[in-house]
């Protein structure tokens, strides 16, 4: 029997064009678009205040915690992100995840919820913070313009590697995007591409280099790089081990042929590498 083409592009249009439009249901999808807009208006803040706050060390804030108690209000604020940001990936902490939202509806948001939970803390430390005043360096003239280059340049891989590892994921979108349509979120795959071929925690790199590479410098900004370097070099390990139960051999075989934080040029090139590096 002869099938027009009229009834492969309307069967293609049902199948494409028919699952991305919402279902019926007004209450979920006020709320999912609630939490859109909540979770990338946090983000949005919380980025532009980390932005700024750095590239001037950390010396203008809204803090205003007496000495030497600054100090220790500072502190919390610097260890209340990896606390939380490390539970809240734990199986305790993705079941309190799924109760933060509108009964039915918590698990889909889990990663919308996830998002603004850590944008707000972000925004907490760097609002929050009190400066101490005291002023190390100030780039200028030729080495204002060089350190703001590695700055930006800095924040470019950071947005990179999170485009690489699933830019839904990293920003929230994959929750109330989920909820939208109705359907179950699908997490991207193993992320290999990208940075992810020179080492397997860009995003943790990328944003250590932005604590280093700012035209001011404090011993706010000192304290705040010290302690979030260290963050960024021990906390990954906690992500592979997720990433071992879950991948098994594949993670495996990626980690042997990639390395941690720190790209070996010398080696195999990506083309040389096993296939199963692909996701």
């Amino acid at each position: 029997m002869k099938i027009s083409k009229t009834y492969h592009f309307d069967r293609l249009y049902r199948l494409v064009i028919g699952n991305l439009r919402p279902p019926p249901g007004r209450r979920r999808i006020m709320i999912a678009l609630l939490y859109g807009v909540i979770c990338h208006a946090i983000f949005t803040i919380a980025v532009l205040a980390m932005i700024v706050a750095m590239f001037f060390g950390m010396s203008a804030s809204f803090g205003t915690v007496p000495q030497p108690w600054a100090w220790v209000a500072n502190m919390l604020l610097i260890v209340q992100f990896p606390l939380a940001h490390s539970f809240l990936l734990s199986d305790k902490g993705r079941a309190i995840l799924s109760r933060l939202a509108p009964a039915g509806y918590g698990k889909t948001l889990g990663t919308t919820t996830y998002a603004i939970i850590a944008s707000t803390q972000l925004l907490m430390l760097f609002a929050l913070w009190t400066p101490s005043g005291i002023i190390w360096w100030r780039a200028e003239g030729a080495a204002f313009v060089a350190v703001c280059a590695a700055y930006t340049l800095s924040w470019l891989l950071l947005i990179k590697a999170s485009y690489d590892a699933g830019a839904e994921v990293q920003s929230g979108a994959l929750g109330w995007m989920s909820l939208m349509q109705k359907i179950k979120p699908v997490f991207p795959d193993m992320p290999t591409t990208g940075l992810f071929r020179l080492i397997r925690q860009p995003i943790y790199v990328a944003f250590a280099l932005t604590l280093w590479t700012v035209p001011v410098w404090t011993p706010d900004q000192l304290v705040l790089a010290m302690s979030y370097t260290v963050y960024c070099l021990f906390a990954p390990r906690l992500k592979e081990r997720r990433f071992a139960r879950i991948y098994g051999d594949r993670f495996a075989d990626y980690r042997a042929n990639v390395p941690y934080v720190i790209p070996r040029w010398h080696n195999k090139t990506t083309a040389e590498r096993p296939a199963t590096h692909k996701s």
